[in-house]
């Protein structure tokens, strides 16, 4: 059954996102939406809600189809209401004064914990606040759900509670998500839409499979080009010689089949269609700058506990090596981000052996955390280049344009940057330290597919030694090598991260 159907959809704002857009989404559809950071994804959702106006084409909705639309950000008037208020009052108040309970049955799918259901959203993590939208949202019941970028500040364990949530709704409800976390929409999707400016793209299928056959599409595309174009150039130097034998000869024939080509030339010319190069926001490039040390990092059965002094994990006898790639697991709050800590002060001061870490004099760390706060908001990137690095003003210009950011977002402070910005500033700043080993949290959050890739092909080809925590599973595994699971109080060296990543209970 079709409930929405788009037909030649378009939209133009400081450039146009997409244009001759037709789609039809029908009830059971999960449908993954795909395009680099700023390219129409949220606009897209805006226009199907009715919120914005498209500039061209139309709509179609079956007759009285109720959306709901999970955005981003949680609005500031809700920071103070609890959770389960939140929840409550996004029902018509009628029917939030006698039917109370679908409130409650909303949070108990989401499995919340009764002792956050009385806390205001503001005491909150980011995570929860996240759930807390999706459930304002479902308790109404919608035809249809929009989620956009619905993983953002969520923890593994969240991922497969959402994953395993979603794929629990009604089987005719359509779904459709906005995400750049490959592995989220492998698990929760049936189709793809690839949102382009011209010619977006769509398949029945999950990202993964959809992606391969739109690189196959993409490749088709550019094979039939260059083809082309070696036909109009053969049609012109056909034309070029008929028309100096037919001046030569006098012939009008030939001076009419010399016409003939060179329009067949530019008829072709005109009807062939290039691949699709996708526009970039911005290159990611990092630096190692090498060392001769084998053994960077030692630890001797260090103690990683909370400010207050409670024993999280010990880290048993443990190296980090020149060329791992480790990535740290567990689940949230057993002390990832403590050890990062400890790694970062012992780097810092390597000529102290600090609570049984020990690392190498010749280490030059490169630091990169998920709140990017390395990066003072109120600087603008032109500023943070230039006071950091031995760069002048030019230079400076130059690499920030290589990242991606205009002439006026390089005089903008930090703090007005999207997530994306901010993040390809962050990996830039990283590349300009030209650091020997990485120690890097979440450092995928706010990169879109194509940065993401990008980080990962950069770590791969400068054989980058690291320790990383990254909650984004197609991350994790195209880039570890050596996997750290703390599990039981201990720090333990596993083969892989898919039992950790099935223990969690989400679709694999």
């Amino acid at each position: 059954m079709t409930l929405i159907n788009i037909r030649n959809l378009g939209i133009v704002l400081s450039a146009p996102l997409f244009s001759k857009l037709n789609l039809v989404v029908n009830a059971g559809d999960r449908l993954g939406l795909v395009a680099a950071n700023g390219r129409g994804k949220s606009t897209l959702l805006r226009i199907l809600t009715g919120t914005l106006e498209p500039t061209e084409g139309e709509i179609a909705k079956a007759r009285g189809l109720t959306i709901g639309h999970v955005e981003q950000n949680v609005p500031s008037a809700l920071l103070d209401a609890t959770f389960r208020d939140a929840v409550l009052h996004a029902l018509p108040p009628d029917q939030a004064e006698s039917e109370s309970w679908r409130a409650d049955v909303v949070l108990e799918s989401l499995e919340v914990p009764e002792e956050l259901r009385e806390r205001q959203l503001r005491q909150l993590s980011g995570g929860w606040q996240r759930l807390a939208l999706i459930a304002r949202t479902w308790v109404n019941e919608p035809d249809v759900l929009l989620l956009d970028e619905p993983t953002n500040h969520l923890d593994l364990e969240k991922i497969a509670q959402l994953e395993n949530w979603l794929n629990m709704l009604p089987r005719d409800t359509p779904v459709i998500i906005s995400s750049h976390d490959r592995a989220f929409l492998d698990a929760t999707t049936n189709r793809t839409l690839f949102l382009r400016p011209e010619q977006s793209a769509a398949f029945s299928l999950p990202y993964s499979r959809a992606r391969a056959a739109l690189d196959e599409a993409d490749a088709s595309d550019a094979r039939r080009y260059e083809k082309d174009m070696k036909t109009v150039e053969q049609l012109r130097k056909q034309a070029a010689k008929l028309n100096n034998i037919g001046i030569n000869s006098g012939s009008d024939l030939l001076v009419v089949k010399t016409k003939q080509l060179k329009q067949r030339a530019e008829k072709l010319e005109e009807t062939a269609k290039p691949a699709h190069l996708e526009r970039s926001a911005g290159a990611i490039r990092l630096a190692n700058r090498g060392t001769h040390a084998k053994v960077l990092v030692t630890l001797e059965d260090a103690e990683v506990t909370t400010p207050d002094g409670t024993l999280l994990f010990r880290t048993g006898r443990q190296f980090i090596c020149q060329g791992d790639r480790i990535v740290l697991l567990g689940l949230n709050g057993a002390g990832k981000s403590r050890l990062i800590s400890m790694l970062r002060g012992a780097i810092a001061e390597p000529e102290t052996t600090k609570a049984g870490i020990k690392a190498t004099p010749s280490l030059v760390l490169g630091y990169g955390d998920q709140l990017l706060a390395d990066l003072s908001d109120a600087d603008t990137p032109l500023q943070t280049i230039i006071r950091r690095f031995d760069v002048g003003d030019q230079r400076a210009r130059s690499l920030l344009a290589g990242a991606g950011m205009t002439i006026e977002m390089q005089g903008k402070p930090v703090k007005l940057l999207s997530g994306g910005q901010k993040a390809r500033l962050g990996m830039l700043v990283l590349r300009l330290t030209q650091p020997n080993f990485y120690l890097l949290d979440e450092p995928t959050n706010h990169l879109d597919i194509e940065g993401q890739e990008a980080l990962e092909s950069e770590l791969m080809a400068h054989e980058a030694s690291c320790l990383l925590v990254s909650h984004d599973r197609s991350f994790v595994r195209a880039v570890g090598n050596r996997f750290w699971l703390i599990e039981r109080k201990k720090l333990v060296e596993v083969e892989s991260p898919e039992g950790f990543f099935a223990s969690l209970g989400g679709a694999e």
